[in-house]
């Protein structure tokens, strides 16, 4: 996934509101597509103005990022950090695979021990 620009009126106000991390956690894998946005540190006290910025960043980021979630049935996801104090921006892959386990086979039986025929 490409890292988008972040923009700059969405960078003053996570600033002005003491934010030093924007994080989008984008997943997908069943032909839906979820987003989670996460500003830290998220201080109690200013959590109507937090709530309000995480609302403007998840708009910005579905209208900025192309994210279907289609895929096999596999969990995958793009975590995208925007460090504020450090003017970086990280891109991180993820995905979970199926991993086949131990498997035992053994007669079919019916309840009552009966053995199936």
């Amino acid at each position: 996934m490409n890292i988008q620009p972040l923009k700059k009126e969405l960078y003053n106000r996570a600033k002005a509101l003491g934010i030093t991390n924007i994080i989008l956690r984008f997943s997908g894998g069943n032909d839906e597509g979820f987003l989670d946005v996460a500003l830290r540190p998220w201080d109690q006290n200013k959590s109507n103005e937090l709530d309000k910025l995480t609302t403007e960043v998840e708009s910005w980021a579905w209208d900025n990022y192309i994210y279907s979630g289609a895929g096999d049935g596999n969990e995958f996801g793009d975590d995208i950090y925007y460090d504020l104090e450090k003017r970086t921006a990280t891109c991180q892959e993820w995905q979970n695979t199926r991993s086949e386990g131990y498997a035992e086979t053994v007669p079919l039986r019916f309840e009552k021990d009966e053995e199936f025929k």
